[in-house]
């Protein structure tokens, strides 16, 4: 995998979620595309969580 991007959503107050994406390759358009690789199945406390939780998947996927 290439091209990772991390997010962190608050799906709902107190409930923050990380999402890993992908870019995907469309050359027919002027803008970067992304697609969700993979998503947190537990909400975290706060966005600080979710985010570290998330870079340490970013580094795994990156790594395979």
């Amino acid at each position: 995998m290439c091209d990772l991007a991390l997010t962190v959503e608050e799906r709902e107050e107190g409930q923050f979620y990380w999402v890993v994406l992908e870019a995907a390759n469309d050359e027919s358009q002027d803008v970067l595309v992304y697609r969700r690789v993979e998503v947190a199945a537990r909400a975290q406390p706060n966005y600080s969580n979710a985010l570290i939780v998330g870079a340490a998947v970013v580094r795994r996927l990156s790594a395979d």
